[in-house]
């Protein structure tokens, strides 16, 4: 076919296709609904356009010559909109509700691949094979038209959340079970149990592991392309064909769940890897991808159902009545049978019954399914009466759930009251309008006196305002408990701190890898207030200034190896973070006092201000431990955090003037480029200087001075660096006796047995009574900051003072003070008096011989 011709073809149906969703908003239809009909009205005229003009009859013949294959709806159009969902999806949203989805993605396909098999089976001559088929490909559900409806009736969220992502997994199982079964009734393999599911296992895990490395890949790609944003939104288009294409063809696992999951990771780690402009553009640029391609995936699978049903008997007209029953009991299994039982084990969530009443009904079928029947009747090692069972009882059942479930899925949320607003969010909407109202209403009469505007017109604009504040009953309000308002102004506030955690990577003041920390951090804490309020604000805070799993990591790797870098760079990472917290909820307190107080009433306005000022608290208090420790690290930080708000404001500026045109394009560049001149240095990131070699270190403590150069070698050799924590046990249970420790650097608290405790600094050290055996104390050691230790064994130290005996006399000298400091505080448990014992006497000189 010519190429033009084509893009004629395509140019005339997507010129159709824009008018398709005003007019299913008039019609008060479905799009998919609508598409679907259209699609059946354009497949019965392209037989009948005898009497269409020239334009259009080149336009219908050039359509009908369009070769539309299984191949083309899975490989063009399903890549598209697997990504596209994916994409939209929020991964911690979908995280909560796992448990539900997978049940209804996986075990929801089997089930009714089984259960529609074996009923289709009892009532036609089909054999199983060929029923259990049909099941596989029936089992796929399609969520655009669903999801569409409850964006149009404002369904909860959740709901939305369960229906997108069990559509997102359940084509993996579907396709999957649709390959092995297709090729058992081709004739290349056998049917089991085992066999199936080991090939579903290894396809399915398969595709997640190959999609999370391709988005992975990706995002590290981002970091080579900002600044570019066309190049970086074409790297998502062609890493949706990429991930499904090579999992599909080169590693034979599934294609559908690699580009789910690669989906899934640029959704969530791709907003801080790529530029923040560029991430603005992404929804709407794949809103418009996924439009194209599910507009002509329906035209094009609607065109063949005129063809596919065209040679339908009676008896296949009623296995569609059957199979319409019998898959609605299928789901009606998992939904109220399964779902309850999995809600109460650790993997599940709880499922209302409106929600569950919604997803049975809401299974709608689209076209996917009707691409799989397609592509069972180009297998010509298929039976042909297979072939034409499958493809009319398929379409058939697709156009009953599009026009049965679709067109009553609306009323069915209004009847069940999904669409209504809960008694908290009604009374927040009504205190919003009242704050929002009262404010415009002063705006708008500033406005016209401004502006000379008649005082007839200005009091007709008030009376817009006046009347809407009379209809609205804020007196709900006062009916919320202050719990109730807490728990709705926190998550407000956890909302607006994802917000600014995003403006600060937009400016630049932040780089993408403590973004993403920063992000995850913020999204943890917003599901702590969710579930638990004020009480959960309170734990998630605590967790929040904790230090990281990768943290607690390094240190365990520094213990045991001494391995500093990784150690280092975690540091750097939490004095960074701490401090971005730190600005970040000063201002989301001013936020709290200014928006928060109108919305939801002073008193509660307070707690949230005070729950934040705790968390200033601990932030401030696990900052000082650093700044203590990292001076110079501390003012470098503070420097570049100062340095790049300066140099985003200074942008900003530029820009600015380059909009009222006040400079030209080439002013704006050179300024740019001097721009980036004058702000380099704030980027170049200094190490964190643990100083934690033991051969530096040992010469700060004072017991080791005077010591030949040899000795001290031979001590640094012996000494293994450790950093303590602050608040952490220096020698645990277990380790009293096996290990002495000198402070080099930073503080530790000493418990003692009568509960009074003492500090020892730099320079000072413990544990040595008990290598000695002096002694059988252990006291509670803690580090008092980020101390810098030096570890020395029992083996190590008495090898140690057997070589050196002035090292050795030092350290006795130490130890007997201590042993009559214990023996004072022994005697006054005992006695309860303070007078010390009497100094032991001297030795007796030897005798002298007898004279002979």
């Amino acid at each position: 076919m010519d190429i033009g011709f084509i893009v004629f073809g395509l140019s005339g149906l997507l010129t159709l296709v824009c008018f398709m969703p005003p007019l299913a908003g008039r019609v008060k239809l479905p799009y998919s609904v609508l598409l679907a009909i259209v699609g059946c009205l354009l497949g019965i005229g392209l037989h009948l356009h005898g009497w269409a003009p020239p334009v259009l009859g080149d336009l219908f013949d050039t359509i009908e010559r369009f070769e539309i294959s299984s191949e083309t709806f899975l490989m063009v159009f399903l890549p598209v909109l697997l990504f596209e969902t994916a994409l939209a999806m929020n991964v911690r949203r979908l995280m909560d509700d796992i448990g539900p989805i997978l049940m209804m993605a996986i075990v929801a396909v089997v089930v009714c691949t089984v259960v529609v098999g074996f009923a289709v089976n009892a009532v036609s001559s089909y054999g199983l094979v060929a029923c259990l088929l049909l099941g596989a490909i029936v089992a796929t559900t399609d969520p655009v038209a669903v999801v569409g409806i409850f964006r149009e009736v404002g369904a909860p969220r959740r709901l939305t959340t369960l229906v997108e992502g069990e559509s997102l997994f359940n084509d993996a199982a579907s396709i999957a079970l649709y390959s092995v079964l297709l090729a058992v009734l081709g004739g290349k393999g056998s049917l089991s149990v085992s066999g199936v599911f080991n090939d579903f296992v290894f396809h399915f895990v398969g595709g997640g592991i190959a999609g999370y490395v391709m988005g992975r890949g990706a995002c590290l790609l981002f970091a080579w392309l900002r600044g570019f944003p066309t190049a970086e939104i074409t790297l998502t288009l062609t890493l949706a064909y990429l991930s499904f294409f090579t999992s599909e063809h080169y590693l034979g696992v599934s294609g559908v769940v690699a580009t789910v999951i690669a989906g899934l990771v640029v959704g969530s780690a791709g907003r801080t890897r790529m530029s923040p402009v560029t991430f603005e553009h992404l929804a709407s640029s794949w809103e418009q991808f996924g439009f194209w391609a599910n507009s002509l995936i329906f035209l094009f699978a609607a065109m063949l159902i005129p063809k596919l049903m065209a040679a339908a008997d009676l008896e296949e007209l009623l296995l569609v009545g059957v199979v319409f029953v019998v898959t609605l009991v299928a789901r009606a299994i998992v939904v109220f049978g399964l779902l309850p039982l999995l809600g109460m084990t650790p993997l599940g969530t709880k499922v209302s019954t409106p929600y569950k009443t919604v997803m049975l009904w809401g299974g709608l079928r689209g076209a996917v399914s009707l691409a799989l029947a397609l592509a069972v009747t180009e297998q010509t090692a298929v039976p042909e009466a297979a072939r034409q069972f499958i493809a009319v009882v398929t379409t058939g059942y697709v156009l009953a759930t599009l026009f049965v479930n679709g067109i009553t899925l609306r009323p069915l949320i209004r009847m069940l009251g999904l669409n209504q607003l809960s008694p908290v969010e009604r009374t927040i909407r009504n205190q919003a309008l009242v704050v929002a109202l009262e404010d415009l209403q002063g705006k708008t009469d500033e406005v016209a006196k401004t502006d000379h505007i008649s005082g007839e017109a200005s009091e007709r604009i008030h009376a817009v305002f006046d009347a809407s504040l009379a209809s609205v009953h804020d007196g709900q309000l006062s009916q919320m408990t202050d719990e109730q308002r807490v728990a709705v102004g926190l998550a407000i506030v956890a909302q607006r701190e994802q917000e600014m955690f995003f403006d600060i990577l937009k400016a630049q003041i932040v780089d993408w890898r403590m973004a993403e920390s920063l992000l995850a951090r913020s999204e943890r804490l917003e599901d702590a207030i969710r579930t638990g309020g004020l009480a959960g604000f309170e734990r998630g805070i605590e967790a929040d200034v904790r230090h990281s799993k990768a943290f607690r990591l390094a240190l365990r790797m520094h213990y045991m190896f001494g391995f500093q870098g990784w150690l280092a760079r975690e540091l750097g990472q939490r004095f960074a973070n701490l401090m971005t917290k730190r600005s970040v909820a000063q201002r989301l307190m001013a936020f709290a006092r200014e928006q928060i107080a109108p919305l939801l009433g002073e008193a509660a306005a307070q707690q949230i201000v005070a729950a934040h000022q705790r968390r200033l608290d601990l932030i401030e208090h696990a900052l000082q431990a650093l700044n203590l420790q990292y001076p110079s690290y501390s003012l470098w930080l503070q420097e570049s955090h100062l340095g790049r708000t300066a140099r985003e404001l200074e942008r900003i500026r530029y820009h600015d003037m380059l909009e009222q045109s006040l400079i030209s394009g080439e002013v704006y560049a050179d300024l740019m480029g001097q721009l980036k001149s004058r702000w380099r240095h704030i980027d170049r990131h200094p190490p964190l200087d643990m100083e934690l070699g033991a051969a530096e270190l040992i010469t700060r403590v004072p017991l080791f001075e005077g010591l030949s150069a040899d000795s001290l070698r031979a001590i640094s050799k012996l000494l293994r660096p450790r950093l303590a924590l602050p608040d952490q046990p220096v020698l645990t249970r277990g380790r009293h006796g096996q290990e002495m420790c000198f402070v080099a650097s930073g503080a530790v608290s000493v418990q003692l047995p009568d509960g009074t405790a003492i500090e020892l600094g730099s320079g000072e050290f413990f544990g040595e009574l008990a290598l000695l055996g002096k002694q059988n104390i252990n006291p509670d050691v803690h580090s008092l900051g980020y101390s810098k230790l030096l570890m020395l064994s029992l083996r190590d130290f008495e090898a140690l003072l057997a070589r050196d005996p002035d090292l050795r006399e030092r350290i006795q000298v130490v130890a007997k003070q201590r042993l009559r400091a214990i023996e004072v505080w022994k005697q006054f448990s005992q006695t309860g008096t303070t007078t010390p014992p009497e100094p032991p006497a001297p030795p007796r000189p030897p005798a002298e011989p007898a004279d002979a």
